[in-house]
C-alpha cells in the first residue's frame, strides 16, 4: 500500500503538469487541428499512466478518469467544445479535466458536503463491506441471486469511488457539482437507466463528442447506436486495464445490444405505444434485463480470467486497512 500511495503521488504530479501544459497550449491556439496537435502529447501520455499501479482498482479507476473521461474532455477542448476552457483557473481546469466531476453552472459556491451526504455514503460503504464479506457464499447462490449480487457490488464500488473523487473536488474547488448517479435502481426504462441515472459522467462526455455530431449528420437512431458502440469500445479498453488481455468483444456486444433496445424503446414511445406497464413492473423488468445481460456479456471476461477473486481480495485488503486505521484512531483518542 505504501508503494501504491507513492505511485499515486507520482501520477497526480504528472497529471497536474500535463493539465497545466494543456491549459497553456489551449490558451495560445484557437480550436482546430493546431490545438489538437499541441494536445497530442498529453493524449498519448494519459493511457500510459494507469500502468504505474499494481492494484487492479487503482489501475482501472485511473484509466477511467484519465483515458476515457479526461481524454474525451481534451478532444472536445481541441475543437472548442465541452466543459474545459483555457480561461478557467488552473486548479479548476485540472480538477475538471482529471476528475469525474462537472461543476454546476449557476449554483452557489460551497465547500461543505450536501446534507445527509456522509450518512448516505456511510450506509453504502457498510453495505459494500457486507457484500465483500459475503462473497464466499456467491457460489452457493441461485443464478438470479448471483446476478443481483454482482450488480450491487459493481454499483456500490463505482459510486463509492466516484463519490470520494467528487468530495475531494468539491473541497478543492468550493463549487457545487452535478450528481454522478441518480438512484439507478429506480430506472423505469433503458433510456432512463443509461441516459439519466447510471454513471452520468459518461453520457455527459459521449453526448457532445459522439451522439450530437452523428445525429446531426445521419439521424437520431444512428446517434444513439454510435454512442453505445463507442461506449462499448471504451469499456473494452477499461477491461484491458483490468485483465491486461485483449478483449473478446463481449463487452462491446453488451452495449450494442442495449443501444438497439434503447432505439426500439424510443420508437415505441414516439409512435404512442398503447400499453405501458406500471412503474414498479417497468423498474423490475429494466433491472432484470440490465443485470441479466450483464451477467451474460459484461462480467464474463473478468470471471473467466479469475480476476474477480483478485478484485474481491483487494477489496478485503482495503477494508482491513480501513478497520485498522479506525482502531488506531479510536485508541489514540482514548489515550489522549
Amino acid at each position: 500500500m505504501a508503494s501504491e500511495v507513492a505511485r499515486l503521488a507520482l501520477v497526480s504530479a504528472a497529471v497536474a503538469a500535463a493539465m497545466a501544459y494543456a491549459r497553456l497550449a489551449a490558451s495560445r491556439l484557437g480550436p482546430g487541428v493546431p490545438r489538437l496537435a499541441a494536445l497530442l502529447p498529453v493524449l498519448l501520455l494519459l493511457p500510459v499512466l494507469p500502468f504505474t499501479f499494481a492494484s487492479i482498482h487503482l489501475r482501472t479507476i485511473s484509466a477511467f478518469f484519465l483515458v476515457w473521461l479526461c481524454g474525451f474532455k481534451l478532444l472536445l477542448l481541441a475543437f472548442g467544445h465541452g466543459p474545459l476552457h483555457p480561461a478557467l483557473p488552473a486548479v479548476r481546469f485540472a480538477a475538471c479535466a482529471a476528475l469525474p466531476v462537472k461543476v454546476r453552472g449557476r449554483a452557489q459556491s460551497s465547500r461543505s458536503l450536501p446534507p445527509g451526504f456522509l450518512l448516505s455514503y456511510a450506509a453504502k460503504a457498510a453495505l459494500f463491506a457486507a457484500l465483500v464479506s459475503l462473497r464466499g457464499l456467491r457460489a452457493r447462490m441461485p443464478a438470479y441471486a448471483v446476478v443481483a449480487f454482482d450488480g450491487a457490488h459493481v454499483y456500490l464500488m463505482l459510486e463509492l469511488f466516484l463519490a470520494s473523487a467528487a468530495a475531494f473536488a468539491r473541497t478543492l474547488l468550493g463549487a457545487e457539482l452535478e450528481p454522478q448517479f441518480d438512484r439507478p435502481y429506480l430506472a423505469s426504462s433503458l433510456r432512463d437507466f443509461w441516459g439519466r441515472r447510471w454513471n452520468l459522467m459518461v453520457p455527459g462526455a459521449l453526448r457532445p463528442s459522439v451522439y450530437r455530431p452523428v445525429r446531426a449528420r445521419v439521424g437520431d437512431s444512428a446517434g444513439v447506436l454510435a454512442t453505445f458502440l463507442v461506449s462499448g469500445l471504451m469499456h473494452e479498453v477499461m477491461f484491458y486495464y483490468i485483465t491486461l488481455e485483449v478483449g473478446t468483444g463481449e463487452v462491446t456486444a453488451f452495449f450494442v445490444l442495449h443501444g438497439a433496445c434503447v432505439v426500439a424503446e424510443r420508437r415505441w414511445v414516439r409512435r404512442g405505444g398503447a400499453w405501458r406497464p406500471p412503474r414498479a413492473a417497468a423498474t423490475a423488468a429494466t433491472l432484470a434485463f440490465v443485470t441479466g445481460t450483464a451477467s451474460w456479456l459484461f462480467f464474463a471476461p473478468v470471471i473467466r480470467s479469475g480476476l474477480d477473486k483478485a478484485i474481491v481480495a483487494e477489496c478485503e485488503g482495503m477494508l482491513a486497512l480501513l478497520e485498522a486505521a479506525v482502531r488506531r484512531l479510536a485508541a489514540s483518542l482514548l489515550w489522549s
